[in-house]
């Protein structure tokens, strides 16, 4: 469960595959009926599917079975559903033709507006409502992956994240430079960056990928987001990152990138980890998935907040969700949204994605055991769970983000690598990314 960088930033490849088999989901039937009047003593069956293997499938498992213990009546049958989490989605998709799909699945955050418009979801609107869910402790951005249209809300967090600021203590100490505060301003970031940098012996202030991939878009939407700017419209209709805000934050890193040069320009999303990790770049941005391997590299590091805009701090989080599917049985939904609901509870949260090593789901967990044990053996788990404040914005999790992502992916490489104007740029790629959003409608 616990997700590499490569494997973050490859969701956006299976975004790509998941534009193709939305015509398949949309095209699917109403599905077999069950019981309409709900009775929650009959004996029920609810499939889910975990996208897991290893470790996390046997937490799984465990948790499924005290569940069935809680309710006799109710047999919990797990499995992967497909060889990998990256294969879910057309299994789903097969399993609609063929009334063969789940009862809760493991989705990517990326593939919840296909899911919705399948008419194949169940919509939890009104259980969300209820006091016991404490729906406000999970993060804006899972509950907004949750509810992709707005709309309905088709399921629960499943797995959160977020980025800070990584600093490596070796290259400051060295250059004799302040180490980063929760309050640092992108001035502060930039004049150190500058500081840091050493082209001469092949150090730099910062790394930033130029693959054109979602690692690259990534990395833009909190400068746009503090900026004060959108990706998309209200309506999510129209790309709204060309705006001046969007501007202002991708003249700022071409500054960096081009006149300061001061920034690792990484065309291939593999290399500016490992440069870190070996003291060759001073700071990246990054999630907390880069811990496991810090600590095994051995690297004097620290996690701040990423830096502000007049006191703005926000991030970027790409959750993923349990999806929740409708069978047109009154039992099935009731039990699917039962398990669902206390799979994500704060006490079995912190028995599956704490102990996996992500972040807890909720608010709540923050101070719990759990979480500081895990901050003791991973040092600045912390950092990135109190960071868990500052996710404000949901990444769009619409059919046409996919081409978006690329569109603007393609145009900071250029721009950082000194080809084009900021403002041209993007105004190109929100051009390129509108004909998308209109085609998905």
């Amino acid at each position: 469960m616990s997700r590499s960088h490569q494997q973050l930033f490859r969701m956006m490849s299976m975004a790509v595959a998941a534009a193709a088999v939305a015509a398949s989901l949309a095209g699917c039937g109403n599905g077999s009926s069950g019981t309409a009047s709900l009775d929650t003593k009959a004996k029920v069956t609810i499939q889910v599917w975990t996208g897991q293997a290893d470790v996390a499938e046997k937490i799984i498992e465990t948790l499924a079975g005290e569940f069935e213990k809680l309710h006799s009546n109710v047999t919990v049958d797990v499995s992967p559903g497909a060889s990998s989490t990256d294969q879910l989605l057309q299994k789903i998709s097969a399993g609609f033709a063929g009334d063969q799909y789940p009862d809760v699945s493991y989705a990517f955050g990326s593939w919840a507006g296909q899911l919705e418009s399948s008419g194949r979801t169940l919509d939890i609107s009104d259980e969300i409502k209820k006091p016991d869910v404490k729906w406000d402790e999970f993060t804006a951005a899972a509950r907004g992956t949750a509810q992709p249209s707005g709309k309905k809300v088709i399921g629960f967090p499943a797995v959160v994240d977020n980025v800070g600021l990584l600093y490596n203590k070796t290259l400051f100490d060295r250059a004799g430079v302040a180490y980063p505060t929760a309050n640092w301003t992108w001035n502060d970031f930039r004049a150190a960056a500058k500081k840091l940098t050493d082209t001469a012996d092949h150090i730099y202030g910062y790394g930033y990928s130029v693959s054109g991939s979602e690692a690259t878009t990534w990395q833009f939407w909190p400068h746009l987001w503090q900026n004060g700017g959108a990706i998309l419209n209200a309506d999510g209709t129209q790309a709204e990152f060309a705006s001046q805000a969007g501007v202002d934050a991708l003249t700022f890193l071409r500054s960096m990138a081009v006149e300061d040069k001061s920034v690792y320009l990484d065309q291939t999303d593999t290399k500016i980890g490992p440069l870190f990790d070996s003291d060759r770049i001073a700071m990246i941005t990054s999630g907390p998935w880069e811990l496991s391997s810090l600590k095994t590299a051995g690297t004097k590091f620290g996690v701040v907040p990423l830096p502000g805009t007049n006191g703005d701090h926000q991030t970027v989080s790409g959750p993923d969700i349990w999806a929740l599917f409708d069978h047109k049985d009154a039992n099935r939904a009731y039990w699917a949204t039962q398990f669902a609901e206390w799979f994500t509870s704060a006490a079995q949260d912190e028995r599956f994605n704490v102990a996996l090593g992500n972040l807890p789901l909720r608010s709540s967990e923050a101070g719990s055991d759990a979480v500081k044990k895990e901050a003791a053996q991973f040092p600045g788990y912390d950092a990135f769970v109190a960071n868990s404040a500052n996710v404000k914005n949901t990444r769009p999790a619409t059919a046409g983000y996919a081409a978006l992502s690329t569109a603007i992916g393609k145009s900071i490489s250029q721009v950082l690598q000194g080809e084009g104007d900021p403002k041209a740029a993007l105004e190109q790629a929100a051009q390129t990314a509108n004909k998308a959003l209109g085609e998905k409608k």
